[in-house]
């Protein structure tokens, strides 16, 4: 990764008061160098930064460059903001997963949707996982000087031959070596096992929460924490995988292993170490465990305790709920079917205001050829599919996690309007958890597609 990969770093924001306000920057201005060095993301930006005295090499919107000297407080921000965490080029994965999401969707759709992330930085920066079979010396030199832990990995199996297997990649049985360097440098990983039955389940399972538990010792425990997540197929994936999906009974068992290791983790680390994805028991049919089981909810960007974490939040937002809401109002909220009972209490408690009815529509996707679905993969056609003539009240209200990241697409390219206009409705939708769905109730009629 040379220098004539890095490109100037694109402001897409400057915040308001902030010393970059204050200099002068805009919007659409590229940086280019700190103190003479090129940053390459947003870990090098934040670290060079932190000087009090900064020289700048800026060029404007009008592409005029630009030299900015700026002296303030130490670690004091410049308050920008950029296109990208990358200035170069994303470290795409080099394995050939067979359970890949990437690998598991349709040609034709949106280039981003075609990238296989599988660089450190974001996953230091956002908490994205690796599988660390990528890193050459340089990258693995940068992650100890700059202390760069925790970072999120993927495990899948610590059994050389079953991981080698798994990511179809001879340097993936490296990884209980790459454990024990970042043990060596006392630096911090949160590990994930994606569940495949028939290839690293059983005694392989076994087998990779106890060596991982190998790694949870200490006052800084090398592995903090492991999730357990089910395998996710879809229609599109390659003909010739070995992969079957994960059943109710197949669930149950995992479930019965796992609590069982779990007590062990208990008994030795006083945590429960290992956690398993809420899917396992909504596939299950079994209650989620109390909020207190998770400690603090470590995995929860991996679907670790996230529907029990809504749900309390429900629970403590529910007093805001009022006796009764005018005019009336009827909305359709929709979900991923595998929520659908879980969900049961939020919608009687919902439908006790006076004047407000919410039916909970709880899909599966027929775009992803799913017969159980989670909320995040329901696409534009899935909702047309199966919303279509059908009485949907005033309003549809959808979870923002439907959709990509600061825009109105959904994971088939199909837009917020072109569902709305096709459905004949308006379409509201709900940025954030419980609360916002109680707002979004309440105070409607709010701005609706």
């Amino acid at each position: 990764m040379g220098l004539s990969t890095i490109q100037p770093a694109k402001i897409t924001r400057v915040l308001p008061q902030s010393i970059a306000e204050e200099v002068g920057f805009e919007a659409g201005d590229r940086l280019v160098s700190i103190n003479q060095q090129q940053p390459r993301d947003l870990i090098d930006y934040k670290f060079l930064c932190a000087d009090e005295w900064l020289e700048l090499e800026v060029i404007d919107c009008n592409g005029h460059q630009h030299r900015v000297e700026i002296e303030k407080d130490f670690d004091q921000d410049l308050g920008l903001e950029f296109e990208s965490a990358l200035f170069d080029q994303l470290i795409q994965c080099n394995n050939r997963c067979p359970f890949c999401f990437i690998d598991q969707q349709p040609p034709g759709k949106r280039e981003t949707l075609y990238l296989k992330d599988d660089d450190y930085r974001l996953s230091f920066l956002y908490g994205s996982y690796l599988t660390l079979t990528n890193l050459t010396a340089r990258e693995w030199r940068r992650i100890e000087q700059l202390r760069l832990s925790p970072l999120y990995v993927s495990v899948h199996a610590t059994e050389p031959e079953v991981r080698r297997r798994l990511l179809k990649n001879e340097r993936a049985g490296e990884i209980l070596q790459q454990l024990t360097w970042f043990r060596e440098r006392r630096l911090q990983i949160h590990a994930q096992v994606v569940l495949c039955p028939g290839i690293n389940d059983g005694v392989h399972l076994e087998r990779t929460l106890l060596d991982l538990a190998q790694f949870h010792q200490g006052d800084l425990p090398t592995v903090s924490s492991v999730a357990v997540v089910p395998v996710g197929l879809t229609r599109f994936r390659p003909a010739e995988d070995d992969l079957v999906a994960v059943t109710p009974v197949k669930a149950r068992e995992v479930i019965q292993q796992v609590e069982q290791l779990q007590h062990q983790f208990q008994d030795r680390f006083n945590s429960h170490f290992a956690w398993l994805a809420d899917e396992w028991f909504l596939l299950a049919g079994q209650p989620l465990p109390p909020a207190s089981f998770y400690e603090g909810y470590p995995q929860i960007d991996n679907g670790v305790g996230s529907i029990r974490l809504f749900l309390e939040q429900f629970q403590r937002a529910a007093h805001s709920l009022p006796d009764q809401v005018s005019p009336p109002r009827h909305l359709t909220w929709v979900v991923g079917n595998t929520v659908e009972k879980a969900f049961a209490p939020i919608v009687s408690q919902l439908n006790a205001v006076q004047g407000l009815t919410v039916h909970l529509a709880a899909l599966n996707s027929l775009y992803w050829g799913q017969s159980m679905t989670v909320t995040g993969l329901l696409t534009g056609f899935d909702l047309i599919h199966h919303l279509q003539d059908q009485p949907l009240g005033d309003a549809l209200l959808l979870p923002s996690l439907m959709l990509k990241h600061g825009t109105e697409q959904f994971l088939d390219d199909q837009t917020l309007d072109q569902v709305a206009a096709t459905l004949n409705t308006s379409i509201q939708v709900v940025q954030g958890g419980a609360q916002a769905l109680i707002e979004a109730c309440i105070q409607f009629p709010a701005v609706a597609r």
